[in-house]
């Protein structure tokens, strides 16, 4: 990084951000500014950091109006001459905002997102060398073009691959099979790739994301009442988390040939890919796609569920959904 470099920090919540409420019972609670978390490290930061507090809430409250928000101001930051951004939240959903981001920034310049998993009354809180890591992560020129960004527990992992794999760890966030892209050691970034092409990012002006948009998991004996019962309430489209490499109950495949509108297949499985044209019963992936479903490719079924609201927030047809999930989905685009 060069002398000068600034970093905007927007902070939205989360365990890094959480003190004990008015007695034990009540647990720890979202109360920390931004300033509160850079503390002491504003003090020996070879850059300079502009921080703001965009919201104060737990990331299973996360929004796409928070999100927006953020978006933009992350923008009129960049506008300004910031050389990165990062985003601080609860790990809950982290995986999901950095994905949004990944879909929708369209700089450059890097968006590095980043949380604890102990809150900062624990012994070894987590949090600052996290925020440390990312602000490192983030005034690195070479984490330019790489799209978004996690820097937890010294890894980085890009937005993509990233998953919250356990509830609780220190080492809670995996990219398998991908593997991280980076380690961060004695405030320098360690990259092991050089960065690749990325596909284009998708507008969100005029975006509506009221609409529902549900990820279903299929499951033993699944009778497909509950994605009919969605389908009925107005939902606009829908992820099922399949079994396997993409694979439903017949009758799930009966609702899902019905469906008027998008019905987007991942597997539940937390690694791999759907596949295509292997397996030839009703409710296979090669079924599916003959009753216009769309397959998520190597995208997991939360990652397939931000891509399709962002789509269908914009008024994607399907015809332009099944495009963005084989360019976003498949390896050998």
């Amino acid at each position: 990084m060069t002398l000068g470099t600034r970093v905007a920090v927007a902070a939205l919540g989360g365990t890094i951000s959480m003190a004990p409420g008015r007695s034990i019972e009540d647990g720890v609670v979202p109360r920390l500014t931004a300033e509160d978390l850079l503390g002491d490290l504003g003090a020996d930061l070879p850059m300079e950091v502009t921080a703001a507090t965009l919201a104060g809430i737990s990331s299973a409250s996360m929004d796409y109006e928070t999100l927006l928000r953020t978006r933009e101001w992350g923008l009129e930051q960049v506008a300004a001459g910031a050389a990165g951004l990062v985003v601080v939240q609860g790990t809950d959903t982290l995986e999901e905002t950095a994905y949004f981001f990944e879909l929708t920034w369209p700089h450059d310049v890097p968006v590095v997102v980043t949380g604890a998993m102990r809150n900062p009354s624990l012994p070894s809180a987590d949090g600052p060398a996290n925020l440390l890591a990312a602000l490192t992560v983030a005034a690195d020129p070479r984490s330019r073009g790489r799209g978004a960004l996690v820097a937890f527990n010294d890894d980085v992992h890009s937005a993509r691959w990233v998953r919250k794999a356990h509830a609780s760890h220190l080492e809670a966030f995996s990219s398998y099979p991908a593997g991280p892209l980076a380690l961060v050691a004695e405030r320098r970034v360690h990259y092991f790739h050089p960065a690749g092409g990325r596909p284009g990012a998708l507008s969100v002006d005029g975006a509506d994301f009221s609409g529902l948009v549900p990820l279903l998991e299929a499951g033993l004996a699944d009778s497909g009442e509950l994605l009919k019962l969605v389908l009925a309430g107005g939902a606009l489209g829908a992820v099922v988390a399949a079994s396997g490499v993409g694979h439903v109950s017949r009758a799930t495949a009966d609702v899902i040939a019905a469906a008027p509108v998008p019905i987007v297949i991942a597997t539940r499985t937390g690694a791999g890919t759907t596949f295509r044209g292997t397996y030839g019963f009703h409710g296979s992936e090669s079924s599916l796609i003959r009753l216009g479903a769309t397959m998520a490719g190597w995208l997991d079924p939360r990652k397939a569920r931000v891509l399709l609201q962002v789509l269908l927030a914009t008024g994607a047809s399907r015809e332009v959904v099944e495009q963005e999930f084989r360019l976003r989905g498949d390896l050998d685009r």
